[in-house]
């Protein structure tokens, strides 16, 4: 920092500099608070309302020549002066404040606010985790103490040699893991250097280089624990970052590139594991801009480009257009003006975030132009292609932050080795590649097929429904199993429909895809819910023989199962992933997110419908051993045995069915794309998901013996009734003639 000394301005036109100066006292603020707190967490688990715990507050800064007036409050209310002691090279504040214990949904939390000589302000906020009576929290756990559920805690000691704090958070009553923010005290410097380039602070070439260089250096250090590991790669990224903002008011020179195309190429050298996926996609993004931004922002003079393990670099300037190689990926941009600057990145994309259905080529081109007016262009980039794989020609959006593929289409070569992207803009360019050929057109052909037939199917299944169900629903026991059928085919022709529609993916928005993901998911839930609503029904009718159900108790209860659970499970779980900023459903599927095994929200599925398909292999097993020792003693017990048979016909056939439907579709999301079997389990799921409504006919209706006498006889006396009008119609003629 300079508060004070001689500072100057000038401009330069022409070959003539003007310049002014003079001498300035600056008035400064900390760059940095940092707050400490003992104990952690205050402990009012087995304390009264009207109890207070002291907690000590250490407040640090870099010593400084301003004097400050500096003071406390707690909630943002009070004035409490504090007066500072040296550590070195640092000011420290200490204080003890009281914390309530009397809960309280609002935080608890200390201010601390410094004050400069023309009164301007700053101030630092930390907050206390309190562990109220009666509240979740998570144990001690070594260092990490007792701590209130949905809190985190921050423990700002780190190993020696570096600087920052850990995190821990408590999800209550498990912790999660550590978060290390722990860098080099040399990063530190490097970062801090970047923060002073920034301001303006001897932002010369020189330093500029020495940054840069510093960067690379701090980057290649090597270090087993993956938390802190990604705690440098999260500052060297923040490091790139605040070069390139200040690369849009300072110029940078070539010189600077040697330095810069290494430390970003270090960066993708290390692991980036050990933290949240939305995190590494994230830091992927901000090391993307950054590298982008400093790549269009640095000027060149002689240069043709640079390179390094994970970098390539190349520039262009040519009016009649620019064909250049990187990583034996071939870029032709026909241009009139500017500066071309391509750089090639190896290992960024599998961070990025991307569709489940897709994966991505390890190579990413971002192009740019410097110092051009042209408002249309096109640009042509050839990479290499998978075989086995659809190509989809993308770049990333930097706005929304996920692959697109707008203005840009993908043409195969004849030999089939090569993808040529053809995009009107410029920007970070990658290709996607299926994992298996999804888009094969028998696939197509039998989903459009199987989903038109099984619509038809449960269409015809509910009519013929409407018609024989005053003869058919006979007893309690018929009610409730025709009630369920109906049910679980509405519900299916709903989810079928839904599913049909969300297979015409370019031409549904974002809302229409989220609106289509909850119906699929609430239609397919319901359905699985009405068949556990069966199965159960036919368990209690038939082992608690002398106790039936009633009908109005059997309706009520169904509707709960039926109705809404589903609707809670579905609610349930949409408010999740939108509370925790995770993504519900995949925009380029229509459908829920499988991540890992159990991770995802494919699982507020899976898990319900997996449990309902027990409930009925169990229920199946009763209800068989339960027939074969049962007895007729009546016709009426005879006519409940038969539709005992036949919910059990049903129970049989659609559970097996609809649960290894799912089961296969789960499969496909774990195999992996170059499995030999991939290709069975998109065909096996494709299949039995289609054709799911042809078997509910033929399972809940057409195999039925009462359901086909009473449509026969629906027919025969249609037919009679249609005889009998021509013999009356004959006779009114003949009668006329005779007259």
């Amino acid at each position: 920092m300079f508060p004070a000394g001689i500072y100057e301005c000038g401009f330069t036109r022409g070959s003539v500099r003007h310049t002014a100066k003079t001498q300035l006292r600056v008035a400064l603020l900390p760059d940095e608070i940092t707050l400490k707190i003992n104990p952690l967490t205050v402990d009012c688990s087995d304390r009264k309302d009207s109890d207070s715990v002291n907690v000590n507050v250490i407040a640090t800064i870099l010593n400084s020549t301003e004097s400050y007036v500096v003071w406390w409050s707690y909630r943002g209310k009070g004035k409490n002066n504090l007066v500072n002691t040296f550590n070195g090279d640092q000011l420290v504040y200490s204080f003890d404040a009281p914390i309530s214990c009397k809960k309280s949904m609002d935080a608890q939390y200390m201010n601390v606010t410094f004050k400069n000589t023309v009164n301007q302000e700053k101030s630092q906020r930390v907050d206390i985790p309190v562990i109220y009576r009666g509240k979740q929290f998570c144990s001690k756990d070594g260092f990490w103490p007792k701590t209130p559920a949905r809190d985190t805690v921050i423990n700002r000691t780190c190993e020696e040699g570096k600087v920052g704090y850990k995190s821990r958070t408590c999800k209550g009553p498990e912790w999660e893991n550590v978060y290390s923010s722990c860098i080099s005290q040399e990063l530190n410097k490097v970062l801090n250097a970047a923060d002073n380039f920034k301001k303006g602070l001897g932002a010369s070439q020189e330093a500029a280089v020495g940054i840069f260089a510093g960067l690379s250096n701090s980057s290649t250090t090597n270090s087993t624990d993956s938390s802190s590991v990604m705690a440098e790669v999260g500052a060297s990224i923040g490091v790139l970052d605040v070069m390139s903002s200040a690369s849009q008011n300072i110029d940078l020179e070539e010189s600077v590139f040697p330095s810069f195309v290494d430390a970003a190429s270090n960066l993708l050298n290390k692991p980036w594991v050990g933290v949240n996926k939305s995190i590494i996609q994230n830091m992927s993004s901000d090391y993307l801009m950054s590298v982008e931004t400093l790549v269009k922002n640095i000027k060149v003079n002689t240069s043709d480009g640079f390179n390094s393990t994970n970098l390539e670099l190349k520039f262009c300037n040519s009016s009649s257009g620019c064909n250049v190689s990187l990583f034996d990926i071939d870029v032709n941009l026909t241009k009139t003006s500017g500066i071309m600057k391509t750089v090639a990145v190896k290992n960024i994309t599998d961070k990025l975030p991307h569709s489940l259905t897709y994966l991505t080529t390890s190579l990413l081109l971002s192009v740019t132009l410097e110092d051009s007016d042209n408002s249309s262009l096109e640009i042509r980039l050839d990479f290499p292609r998978e075989e086995g794989s659809e190509p989809v020609c993308v770049f990333w959006n930097t706005t929304v932050r996920e692959w697109s593929d707008e203005g840009c289409s993908a043409n195969i070569s004849s030999d089939g080795n090569r993808t040529l992207c053809v995009c009107n803009h410029l920007t970070a360019f990658s290709v996607l590649m299926s994992k298996s050929d999804i888009s094969d057109a028998t696939l197509d052909m039998i989903t459009n097929v199987g989903l038109g037939v099984s619509i038809c199917s449960l269409l015809i299944f509910l009519i013929i429904e409407s018609l024989v169900w005053s003869a058919v629903v006979q007893t309690n026991l018929s009610h409730f199993r025709h009630t369920a059928m109906v049910n679980i085919a509405f519900f299916l022709l709903l989810g079928d429909c839904s599913f049909l529609v969300s297979s015409y993916l370019d031409i549904l928005s974002d809302t229409w895809c989220l609106v289509l993901t909850i119906c699929k998911h609430l239609f397919f839930l319901a359905m699985f819910c009405w068949m556990l609503c069966l199965s159960v029904m036919l368990v209690h009718q038939l082992i608690f023989v002398f106790s039936p159900v009633r009908k109005r108790v059997f309706m009520f209860l169904s509707s709960i199962v039926g109705y809404v659970c589903p609707v809670l499970i579905v609610g349930s779980s949409y408010v999740y992933y939108k509370y925790t900023d995770k993504p519900y459903y995949d925009k380029k599927s229509c459908w829920l997110i499988y991540e890992k095994l159990l991770k995802g929200s494919i699982y507020a599925f899976i898990l319900p419908v997996g449990t309902v398909i027990l409930t009925n292999l169990f229920s199946m097993v009763v209800v068989i051993l339960t027939l074969l020792k049962s007895s007729i003693p009546d016709s009426t017990k005879t006519d409940d045995k038969e539709t005992a048979k036949s919910i059990l016909k049903v129970v049989v056939f659609l559970t097996p069915l609809f649960g290894v439907t799912w089961a296969i579709g789960l499969i496909g999301f774990i195999l992996d794309e170059k499995d030999p079997m991939i290709k069975v389990v998109h065909y096996s799921f494709t299949i039995l998901n289609s054709f799911q409504g042809l078997f509910i006919l033929l399972t809940g209706c057409l195999t039925e013996k009462k359901i086909r006498g009473e449509l026969k006889k629906l027919i025969t006396a249609k037919s009679k009734g249609q005889n009998e009008s021509m013999k009356k119609s004959m006779n009114s003629t003949v009668y006329t003639k005779d007259r």
